[in-house]
């Protein structure tokens, strides 16, 4: 692989190109301040504005959100898997119909698994502006989100209209839905009603993993997040691992599946044949299968990353524990 090749599939944080328009609730206050970046593949932007860096997916979505302090994320639910962790700043996630059945705040390195079929949100809890990066289940994984019925009706009343094709229409600029498209059904309450209720204590210790342990486990060797026999036990379609300092020998290897290198803490150095490239804070590399190539920590002090592997298990649903599934789980 070309010099060339490799910098193609690289995505610089810095380089990273915001859509502010990328959902439904992009016009109501509380929101109105929010950035979506699609790394690899299209994510779930309801926007024609959104920006894609790299088009081909390797069975899941790369992409993130960034927000200022005191702007939040409106509650919707996902059918697809979704994973972030923090890479700058404090947020506070939570759950649940009307977003009040548990919550937990992550620092900068946490790891959160949000199970599938319950509403989520979140909010930079921080003083700075705070970024989060996520793993989405599928290559497609568009269509995998709807909102709460109150987000698309406060929508509506600051000029966006989500449709049933799926895409926003802003009536501030003049536009309509077009002939076929209808606005897109909120759900009744007999579907709301279906939602499981999941208390904190009950999703903490399935769902999110801390940056401090993670570190303290990976002493001699990479930790797996989610995947078989992981911390995080689920398989939503992608393995993730983390990685520290001693975790790899400088040694080169080989991955006959894709390898998406998400940079955490320090300056990692990528070598392939006759040629390395120095990854940063905030950069994601795009490793495809059967190229050669070693990693290692550029820099002395703290050094970290997260590191998403393809499988070929199907993306599917974020399992959720048998003694939380039920609808009356605050007694399981």
């Amino acid at each position: 692989m070309t010099p060339q090749d490799m910098r193609s599939r690289i995505v610089r944080y810095g380089e990273l190109q915001p859509c502010k328009t990328a959902f439904i609730d992009a016009h109501t206050p509380g929101s109105d301040q929010k950035e979506n970046f699609t790394i690899i593949g299209g994510g779930v932007s309801e926007s024609a504005d959104q920006h894609v860096h790299i088009n081909d997916t390797p069975g899941f979505n790369i992409g993130a959100a960034g927000q200022p302090p005191k702007c939040r994320n409106s509650l919707h639910v996902h059918t697809t898997a979704e994973v972030f962790f923090v890479l700058k700043g404090r947020w506070r996630f939570f759950w649940g119909r009307y977003g009040n059945d548990g919550e937990v705040t992550l620092e900068e390195g946490d790891i959160i698994n949000i199970p599938t079929g319950i509403f989520r949100g979140f909010e930079n809890t921080g003083t700075d502006y705070g970024m989060i990066m996520a793993v989405l289940g599928g290559d497609d994984a568009g269509g995998g989100v709807d909102w709460a019925p109150e987000v698309i009706n406060d929508a509506s009343e600051h000029g966006l209209v989500l449709g049933s094709d799926r895409k926003l229409y802003d009536s501030k600029k003049g536009q309509q839905l077009p002939d076929g498209v209808i606005p897109m059904p909120v759900m009744g309450e007999a579907e709301l009603a279906s939602f499981p209720e999941i208390t904190s204590q009950q999703f903490i210790p399935h769902f999110v993993a801390r940056y401090h342990d993670l570190m303290s486990m990976s002493a001699t060797n990479a930790v797996r997040v989610i995947g078989d026999g992981a911390v995080l036990d689920d398989k939503p379609g992608f393995d993730i691992e983390f990685v520290s300092r001693d975790s790899l020998g400088s040694e080169s290897y080989c991955l006959q599946q894709h390898e998406i290198l998400m940079i955490m803490r320090g300056h990692w150095r990528l070598s392939w044949g006759d040629y390395h490239v120095i990854l940063a804070p905030g950069d994601t590399c795009a490793v495809p299968p059967g190229v050669t190539h070693s990693l290692e920590p550029s820099m002395s002090g703290e050094a970290s990353l997260y590191r998403v592997l393809s499988n070929d298990d199907e993306a599917g649903a974020t399992r959720m524990p048998a003694s939380i599934a039920g609808k009356n789980s605050q007694s399981a």
